[in-house]
This record gives structure tokens, C-alpha cells and sequence, in this order.
């Protein structure tokens, strides 16, 4: 299949590995923004086939993982009301509040339901006139215009009982607080292509250059990062820090205009709180106020909700490339992804997950 099975080919994997280790001279430490990379890189044994002075970390691009206690809290509370119908990708059902999921208000008869699109909720909304429809929006930027679009649609098709619990948050803030950090280890980055398809690179060329630190936009799959990984390790060597696009196939500087327009339309920059790492200033969307007819959080009167993260979660220090899943004293122990502590451990894209369901348990 084109655009997979050559990004998944054998041999074109073990030439870049070769490169890799005939490059390398230095310890260096890169991360990959995207959960999507951390899964193919753990899945795949990458890792382990680097150089031993080349060290991958994992970033905050979990959209799951970085959703903050507290709009899960509010989450349950909406869902457990008797005229809400709650919609959500299936990734968010298990995520852990301060007490229940989303699953467990399902198990007690809330009307949660899984949708593939938020359309699919749109259409919910038009079908039950009698209920309140909510889709819980999570994501980075690469969700964001389909997000907008529902509300858009909603507001052309006159709905009153629709609206989105919005927790939308964004790469480019999220990175400059990692390179900010004192304790920060990140000397590269494969930033997520996904999200550079809608939003294009044109953003990360600021921190690059003040932060002098290669950002290499990258695809995900194995061969993918593999060539991400060169091309950050090629600059690394170099002494250059410029943005470079490994994932041309997809990505354009621009990125996506008309997507980009749908979500100014809609939404606005705020401040956000993510989980495990705390509140980043402009680092997420809100729906407008124009809009506010659909913005559940003022519809349902919830902004006010406010929880504490378990003290054992260490999420925020793995998303933040400190320290590996296996650092963390409760990993496979108090936490595994029956009985998760963080939402590291549930999501399909936390690195938790990934090193659990692949094995990599301790070093």
C-alpha cells in the first residue's frame, strides 16, 4: 500500500539505522512530540537499536494524556445529568477522574456513547430534540477544525441542544515550556506531523532559532522516524537548529488555510491547564464568545469544578522527557491500564501503555 508499506520496509529501516550509528559522536537526547511516535518507536524496538548515547524521550503529545483532572471531573458531572446524551471517542471512556470514568457513569445507566466524529454527535442532536447533546473535544490541533465544524454546523442548523466540553490544546506553547525549563534535557525534537498538516511548521522557526534546537517534522512510521531521527541527529552534529520536514508527504509550510480559518472562526487562544504539567499560558483553545450557546462548560455551569492529581503519578514528569515510564515506583504495580492512575496508562497513545503492553518494564 502506497505511503505505508515503503515507510514500514526492512531494509530501508536497518540503511538508516546504519546512518544513524555512522553519524552519532555525542550523547544527544531528542524527543518525539506525538504519542502516535512514542507507540511505533516502543512497538517497533527502535529504541534499542540507536546508539547507546542517543537518548529518545517522550513528549506531551498524548491529547488524552495532557486532558487535566478536572475537565474529566466536569465531564462526569455533565454526563451523569438525565437528559444528557454524552459523546466521545472511545479513548476518553476509561481516562480516570477523582473518583469515576465515563465508563463507570455508563455502567450506571448515563447515556455515554461512543462517535466516531463529532458530526456523528451533530446528527445525535438533530435526532433527539428532547436531549441535551455533548461531545467532549480533546485534542491538539489536528481534531480542532472537525471540532469547529460541528459547532458550525450546529449554529447553521439552528440546534439548541448541542454542545462541545472543549480541552483543546496546542504543541508549539507546550514545547517553549520545555525548553524553558531549567531541568530541561531536550537538546531535538520530531515534532508531530499531524498536527503540522493543519497548522503547518511556520511556528516552530521561532523556537528553533531562540532556542537553538532542530525541530524535524516527522510522519509515523518506522521508517518515518528513523529518517526524522537522522535528521535531527545530522544538525545535532552540525551545530544547525532549523525546522526541516521529513513528512513532506503530507505537510506543507502553510498548512491546511481553510482549516486554520474554521478554527479562528470558532475558537479563541487561552490559557490551559494539562495534566501533570500545569497551566501553560496560551497553550489551548475555548469556543468564542459568540458561540458560548455552545460551550458546555457554560451551558452546564461547570468551570468552577477544580480536583487534585494523585501524588503517584509521575505523568507529568515522562510527558515532560525527566523521566521514563519504568522511573515511576507505581508503574505496573498500583498503576496498569485495568486500574490506571494517569491517563498516560489508558491512552493509546500515553507512553505508559506503550511501555506496559510492550514489555518494557525496567531497563
Amino acid at each position: 500500500m502506497r505511503f505505508i508499506d515503503e515507510f514500514r520496509n526492512g531494509k530501508t529501516a536497518a540503511a538508516y539505522i546504519e546512518r544513524i550509528h555512522a553519524v552519532s559522536t555525542r550523547p544527544w537526547t531528542i524527543m518525539e512530540i506525538c504519542g502516535g511516535q512514542t507507540h511505533t518507536i516502543v512497538k517497533s524496538g527502535i529504541d534499542d537499536l540507536l546508539p547507546s548515547s542517543l537518548t529518545l524521550v517522550h513528549g506531551p503529545g498524548c491529547p488524552v494524556c495532557v486532558t487535566p483532572l478536572e475537565i474529566i471531573d466536569k465531564a462526569v458531572a455533565i454526563a451523569s445529568q438525565a437528559d444528557v446524551l454524552f459523546t466521545s471517542f472511545g479513548d476518553m471512556l476509561r481516562v480516570p477522574g477523582s473518583e469515576k470514568d465515563l465508563l463507570a457513569i455508563k455502567a450506571q445507566g448515563g447515556d455515554v456513547r461512543i462517535v466516531y466524529s463529532p458530526l456523528d454527535a451533530v446528527k445525535l442532536a438533530q435526532q433527539n430534540p428532547g436531549k441535551k447533546i455533548v461531545f467532549f473535544a480533546v485534542g491538539f490541533e489536528t481534531t480542532a477544525p472537525a471540532n469547529a465544524m460541528s459547532v458550525w454546523q450546529a449554529a447553521q442548523l439552528g440546534l439548541k441542544n448541542y454542545s462541545i466540553l472543549c480541552s483543546h490544546v496546542l504543541v508549539p506553547p507546550a514545547m517553549e515550556t520545555i525548553l524553558s525549563s531549567p531541568a530541561n534535557r531536550v537538546q531535538g525534537f520530531l515534532a508531530a506531523g499531524h498536527v503540522c498538516t493543519v497548522m503547518g511548521y511556520e511556528e516552530y522557526i521561532p523556537l528553533a532559532a531562540k532556542y537553538r534546537v532542530p525541530i524535524v517534522v516527522t510522519g509515523f512510521e518506522p521508517v518515518d522516524i528513523l529518517q526524522g531521527i537522522l535528521m535531527t541527529l545530522q544538525q545535532l552534529e552540525e551545530g544547525r537548529s532549523v525546522v526541516e520536514n521529513q513528512y513532506s508527504r503530507s505537510v506543507r509550510r502553510e498548512g491546511n488555510r481553510p482549516a486554520q480559518e474554521l478554527i479562528q472562526k470558532i475558537f479563541q487562544i487561552t490559557d490551559r491547564a494539562w495534566r501533570g504539567i500545569g497551566l501553560i499560558p496560551k497553550s489551548g483553545y475555548r469556543v468564542r464568545d459568540e458561540y458560548a450557546a455552545f460551550d458546555a462548560e457554560k451551558v452546564f455551569d461547570v468551570a468552577t469544578i477544580q480536583t487534585q492529581e494523585s501524588p503517584l503519578c509521575i505523568a507529568g514528569q515522562v510527558m515532560q522527557g525527566l523521566k521514563k515510564p519504568h522511573d515511576c515506583t507505581a508503574f505496573g504495580m498500583q498503576c496498569t491500564p485495568e486500574h490506571p492512575l494517569g491517563a498516560p496508562m489508558v491512552s493509546s497513545e500515553g507512553a505508559c501503555a506503550a511501555y506496559y503492553h510492550y514489555g518494557k518494564m525496567r531497563h
